[in-house]
């Protein structure tokens, strides 16, 4: 075999069995207010469509990496992805291809407080109900299942907040951390741009105002001390006591998914650790 045959089939095999970088890279910067606001001009305002025929399997596969946006078919699923690209001191799992996060801690935006993973989830800062309800009925399954994977509308934050977020929009929920207020209301506008999402006008009047105080001094927000994180030792002695689930949870992962819950994180209603193989906190995944 020639030297050139001989480094191509080297090439070839490391770029077969390399992993996935852990991205370092920050979620990519707001547009900024002032382009942010040229573009919510842009958007249509209507009132919400129907609910009617929403389910979270109309987005395709949770987490789903056979996607086109970015990081998609990088044999990680979107979760990871976003965990590694938005936590620090992340630790992963062996045996993963280096996809797996089992440990790290987020400077979460929606509090300006520091939380450990087993309590951040990540957020479409659209949520695909009010997506739905705004255009993404007369989409394409493959432009919705893109929708619920980029990156562009994803965030690692507390998994308390994120719940108290739900499905609102601008008009109806937002961060507690004012300082965070602007980049969000930017993120939003440039979302919906993107996708051609539309906006209601009391959500219009909401961004709209976000965006003109762009540049004001938010009050401060104190933000607690994180406590260090618990040593391996210590998380097996004492585990997180687990939230009550759902009356009677789920008898197996095929009726969690068929109710629209999977997957399942540690804490939430339906959780338990037999729908949960592998132990990570993560159940149906």
């Amino acid at each position: 075999m020639s030297n050139r045959c001989a480094v191509a089939v080297v090439l070839v095999a490391v770029a077969l069995v390399a992993p996935p970088a852990a991205s370092a890279e920050p979620p990519s910067a707001p547009i900024g207010a002032s382009a942010a606001e040229a573009a919510l001009t842009t958007l249509a305002v209507k009132g919400r469509a129907p609910k009617t025929g929403y389910a979270r399997s109309q987005f395709g596969q949770a987490w789903s990496d056979d996607v086109t946006v970015e990081y998609g078919r990088n044999g990680c699923d979107t979760r990871n992805d976003i965990l590694r690209r938005d936590l620090v001191n992340v630790q992963l799992k062996a045996g993963t291809n280096g996809c797996k996060v089992l440990a790290g801690s987020l400077r979460d935006p929606f509090t300006g407080s520091t939380v450990d993973l087993a309590d951040v989830q990540i957020d479409h800062t659209v949520p695909l109900s009010d997506a739905w309800q705004k255009g993404a009925q007369q989409w394409t399954a493959e432009k919705r299942r893109d929708f619920a994977n980029d990156p562009r509308n994803l965030r690692a934050v507390d998994g308390r907040a994120n719940r108290q977020k739900g499905d609102g929009d601008a008009a109806t929920w937002l961060p507690s951390n004012k300082a965070y207020r602007c980049d969000y209301a930017q993120q939003i506008v440039e979302v919906k741009r993107l996708y051609g999402l539309w906006v209601t006008q009391a959500e219009a009047n909401a961004l709209g105002r976000l965006l003109g105080d762009c540049g004001a001094t938010p009050a401060p927000t104190a933000a607690p001390v994180a406590p260090p994180l618990p040593s391996a030792a210590a998380a097996t002695a004492a585990p997180r006591p687990a939230v009550a689930a759902s009356a009677g949870g789920y008898s197996n992962c095929a009726a969690a998914r068929a109710a629209g819950a999977a997957p399942i994180y540690a804490g939430q209603p339906g959780y338990s650790r037999k729908l949960d193989r592998d132990g990570d906190g993560i159940a149906c995944e």
